[in-house]
């Protein structure tokens, strides 16, 4: 429960919550810096913090040199992306047998992502985490991306609750936004895509994702209890 009420929704952000995506951006961009013979190499490092920009900012800032027009080298980072096999083990250590555990004990999960909504269902389906997510919103147009609160509005509209009856769960600044403009109580894990030394003003932080998975499954039994 959250605030003496029964949480059993709970939404994840995909990026730098569920799986580690930087290793996977990172080499498909170095693809395209190598088929464009620029002398660039991204850092992948510092190339975290711009996994949860996404879009033309993260795409033209790790390009560098070899970033020609950044509307257009997002369409090719996309298409490539789109080919690209996501592997099982880009999910953060404890995220497979959590979710299935979250899921077996009858709690709804949703994802909510600025990611394209084609992209997050190919990456969920890669890692063999698609069956335990009743509801994928992605990004699309015409929706305003997070921190916007329309994505995740869309969430709680398709899972048929409010936002007192869910938790969203995120590693960035942009899911603490965008979790407070919803009215939705936050829970941060540390070891994403947020600036370092970033805090929540609000909300609970977990350093790893079985720890997260403990606590959301205590207050489910003491709701049962």
């Amino acid at each position: 429960m959250h605030g003496g009420r029964l949480i059993r929704h709970v939404i994840f952000d995909l990026d730098g919550t569920l799986v580690d995506s930087c290793g996977v951006c990172v080499s498909i961009l170095s693809d395209m810096i190598a088929d464009r013979g620029i002398d660039h190499a991204i850092d992948p490092v510092s190339a975290r913090p711009y996994m949860s920009r996404g879009g033309q900012d993260m795409v033209s800032a790790l390009l560098g040199p070899a970033c020609a027009d950044p509307a257009t080298d997002l369409i090719d980072f996309r298409a490539r992306y789109a080919a690209y096999v996501t592997p099982a083990d880009s999910l953060y250590p404890g995220v497979a047998e959590a979710i299935s555990q979250l899921h077996a004990m009858g709690l709804e999960l949703a994802i909510c992502s600025n990611k394209p909504q084609p992209l997050c269902e190919k990456v969920l389906a890669d890692t063999g985490m698609a069956p335990y997510f009743r509801v994928v919103v992605g990004g699309r147009p015409g929706v305003a991306p997070k921190p916007a609160p329309d994505l995740l509005d869309q969430v709680a509209q398709q899972l048929g609750c409010a936002s007192h009856e869910a938790i969203f769960v995120g590693d960035s600044e942009l899911d603490h936004d965008v979790a407070q403009a919803a009215g939705m109580a936050f829970f941060f894990l540390t070891y994403g895509y947020a600036q370092p030394n970033w805090t929540p003003r609000a909300g609970e932080s977990f350093d790893c994702f079985p720890s997260l998975a403990t606590a959301l499954a205590a207050r489910v039994a003491r709701a049962h209890a």
